[in-house]
């Protein structure tokens, strides 16, 4: 005679059902101020600033992308996307050289650690502040050189886009891509290399072939946080950038003096670009990791 095995369903407990609740709560916290913004940017032509909306339209983005509104978008827009790109690609850069160097020990390679990643502990506005204040200094050294052959920038100083602005955003950035990389390649295996030198391979070939395939993930990653944490800076950049303003810029100053939905407007455009590069940025992993994939397969 078969006897029935009987699965006897455990019941969960209730705490479970609290950390659900509070889990939920923080979604909702986390994700319900982007939400309201978005809503309240598809307002009507007599939209204000909160609820109850008046129509949904399309009518201040049409006003903030057509040059009619308080703000230049599109050349902060050009500024910032151009600024990001060019924080990327020198963060990838040089975190990548970087962690090649730390591979092996030298003099001072501890004190330049922490000194790299320093700016990750002390205050973004005091960051900011310092790096001004530098290229006002370096200013002062080189403008009289630059002067008698005819190289002052029309606004007569070094604080701009791409120079103290620039200084200040790598100063967020490295440190996070630096880490990435330390920890990357504190975890590779030399024997790949070491065998590829075996079969003739230099140090070049060595590097394009097995070391870079083999971390070309985490570039994407610290791509990924180079451009976002470029494109959404404020506080490095609100005293090292000049007369320049970015597009966070431009919306923080928008902030105290426009009483209309199209701050919202700003805020989804931003919002959007921010997870266009997210998605973009996943699914470019994700294409990476199925070509490996059919390569491993076809070997």
């Amino acid at each position: 005679m078969a006897v029935k095995s009987v699965t006897r369903e455990e019941k969960r407990p209730r705490s479970f059902y609290a950390l659900a609740i509070f889990f939920a709560l923080f979604v909702v916290f986390l994700y319900g101020p982007v939400v309201t913004i978005l809503t309240l940017s598809f307002q009507g032509p007599s939209g204000g600033l909160t609820f109850p909306m008046n129509g949904v339209s399309l009518y201040w983005f049409e006003r903030l992308w057509s040059g009619r509104g308080t703000v230049d978008i599109g050349t902060a827009f050009q500024r910032s996307l151009m600024l990001g790109l060019t924080v990327m690609v020198i963060t990838v850069v040089i975190s990548v050289l970087a962690g090649l160097a730390f591979r092996k020990k030298f003099f001072g390679a501890t004190p330049l650690f922490y000194i790299a990643i320093a700016s990750l502990i002390v205050p973004s506005i005091v960051v900011s502040l310092g790096i001004a204040l530098e290229f006002r200094i370096i200013d002062d050294i080189f403008r009289p050189v630059l002067s008698s052959i005819g190289l002052v920038s029309r606004r007569g100083n070094s604080l701009g886009l791409f120079t103290s602005g620039l200084g200040a955003h790598l100063s967020w950035t490295l440190p996070f891509g630096l880490l990435i990389m330390f920890a990357v390649f504190n975890r590779l295996d030399k024997s790949y290399e070491e065998a590829a030198r075996d079969l003739g391979a230099s140090n070049w070939q060595s590097f394009r072939h097995v070391i870079l395939p083999m971390i070309a993930p985490f570039l994407i990653g610290i791509a990924l946080f180079g451009f976002t944490l470029s494109w959404d800076e404020i506080a490095r950049s609100s005293q090292a950038m000049g007369s320049t303003n970015t597009l966070p810029l431009e919306l923080a100053a928008l902030t105290t003096t426009v009483t209309t939905p199209e701050i919202y407007a700003l805020g989804t455009s931003v919002t959007a670009v921010s997870f266009t590069v997210i998605f973009g940025t996943l699914a470019a992993f994700v294409l990476l990791q199925r070509r490996r994939r059919r390569r491993a397969l076809a070997a």
